[in-house]
């Protein structure tokens, strides 16, 4: 089920990234939990507001790939919003121990290397340059 297709009470998008693993949890799908977060926080533009929807703690979950990549998200919005960096995205349980490659191409992997935001690559995780791109962010 898609997140904007969620019947009953609460079928507003997260807010902030402790939403994004609740209603991920519940429904099966934080990457599409997590995208409409990105919509919602690009929408924002208060920055007071966005540093708001940084700034919740997710809780920890079974999947040390998301809980380091939710941390990564965290700190590369703060850092291009000129925000403070929430204090849980720095916690030791939010980096990964092991290089992790979302994309799984072996080709890519020396251009994700170089590419890689500061926030994802200091937790050994490599993506694009430009990883949280959404149609609706704007300028």
């Amino acid at each position: 089920m898609l997140p904007n297709e969620i019947s009953g009470k609460n079928n507003r998008r997260p807010r902030t990234l402790d939403e994004v693993v609740q209603m991920g949890a519940r429904h099966g799908d934080i990457d599409g939990f997590l995208r409409e977060f990105l919509d919602e926080f690009y929408m924002e533009q208060d920055m007071t507001v966005r540093a708001a929807m940084l700034a919740e703690r997710p809780e920890l979950i079974d999947n040390v790939r998301t809980n380091a990549y939710l941390a990564a998200v965290a700190e590369h919005l703060a850092l291009k919003n000129k925000l403070n960096i929430p204090e849980w995205a720095v916690d030791d349980s939010r980096f990964l121990k092991r290089p992790y490659f979302p994309c799984g191409l072996e080709s890519l992997k020396a251009t994700l290397l170089a590419e890689s935001p500061v926030a994802f690559r200091r937790r050994m995780i490599f993506v694009g340059n430009d990883p949280l791109y959404r149609p609706r962010r704007g300028a």
